[in-house]
């Protein structure tokens, strides 16, 4: 006899509930935590099994049939967290609800965000409080990230070929994360550094004198973390042709060559493809527009910027060219690869995750 599983708890949904749930699932800007309830709860009224939900939502097995068991003992109320031991919360559900639709959906007079104590003078409660119930939904309205989508036809295509690189690299060949880090300005501040002491931090002026610019040209091998390096003064499709020469030199002539880079002038210039047309081994692959975050080279520069350039005191372009060249000739001593973990589709279903939520899905 077949060994019968625990029956799950019947749940039948009222017309006025299916739409509160709606509302919430569908909200652009309701918490993360609760529209996913509502869609396990919105899915589980259709007498799917909890298995057929999980592998729809892309959740755990015990997560739907919490929220299941939940909805069924307490309804609507059941969906929200549970109540945390201690003294009696003294600020109600609907101000809570207040504070976290005035934050996402309005902006205070005369300003572009919300402090805590505008929205504590609006709302009549605390700042104390308006930071906890902020904590608690992971809101920060003082913080701005920016990002650029790519508008790139091939976008896809590109993500394909140039993760495939990094995930499974040809035989015989090396691939190089090409790119420049232009216009590194060699600066000087108006008076020395006080140094660090015990409870104070080092300080440095805010103003300087400028001495001229220089562009570091780096090519990191993704393999090893290795890196051919140049500087110019200039930025041109003639300073490139040089630095693929380079890279020409010091890379193994029986080795093919797989240069990731971005889609700048100089990097496509008649110049450049006439010098690649006599040197077959060189294979370009252009990254998608607005999409730097896939040539792993940006975050070398990044490091560099931090050790090197961040604090950086240069009297002149020669002296910051000479730091450029210290700091690579240590870094190839002892050098890190940036191990490249995530496969095109995981890198696609993210952006289309993100596109879902910013372009809020349902509506």
């Amino acid at each position: 006899m077949s060994r019968m599983g625990r029956p799950k708890a019947e749940l039948v949904l009222s017309d006025d509930e299916r739409e509160q749930l709606l509302r919430w699932a569908r909200r652009r800007k309701s918490s993360q935590a609760l529209a996913l309830r509502c869609r396990i709860v919105l899915e589980c009224a259709t007498g799917a099994a909890n298995t057929v939900v999980a592998d729809r939502l892309g959740v755990s097995e015990p997560t739907v049939g919490k929220w299941r068991s939940r909805f069924v003992e307490h309804r609507l109320d059941g969906l929200c967290d549970d109540a945390r031991p201690g003294r009696p919360a003294t600020v109600s559900a609907e101000q809570v609800e207040d504070v976290i639709v005035a934050t996402l959906e309005s902006t205070p007079a005369n300003a572009t965000h919300w402090s805590r104590a505008k929205m504590a003078e609006r709302t009549g409660l605390s700042k104390s409080t308006i930071g906890r119930i902020w904590k608690a939904f992971g809101l920060q309205p003082h913080r701005a990230d920016g990002f650029k989508l790519s508008n790139d036809p091939l976008f896809v295509e590109k993500v394909y070929d140039i993760v495939g690189l990094y995930l499974n690299p040809p035989e015989s060949a090396v691939v190089l994360s090409v790119d420049e880090k232009s216009q590194v300005q060699a600066l000087s501040r108006s008076q020395p550094a006080l140094p660090m002491m015990p409870g104070m931090p080092e300080k440095r002026t805010h103003d300087y004198l400028r001495h001229g610019t220089t562009s570091l040209f780096a090519a990191m091998n993704v393999a090893d973390g290795t890196v051919i390096a140049s500087t110019h003064r200039r930025h041109r499709a003639t300073e490139f042709k040089k630095f693929l020469a380079k890279i020409d030199a010091h890379v193994p002539a029986d080795l093919d060559v797989h240069v990731v880079c971005d889609n700048y002038g100089t990097h496509k210039h008649p110049t450049v493809n006439t010098w690649l047309a006599k040197h077959p081994r060189f294979h370009m692959h252009f990254t998608p527009t607005y999409s730097s975050w896939i040539n792993q080279v940006e975050r070398l520069f990044a490091e560099v910027t931090r050790d090197l350039l961040q604090r950086s005191d240069h009297r002149s372009v020669q002296a910051l060219e000479k730091d450029l060249r210290t700091w690579v000739t240590a870094w190839n001593e002892n050098p890190k690869p940036f191990i490249w973990t995530k496969t095109a589709e995981q890198i696609l279903d993210s952006l289309g995750r993100l596109l879902q939520r910013t372009n809020g899905a349902g509506h």
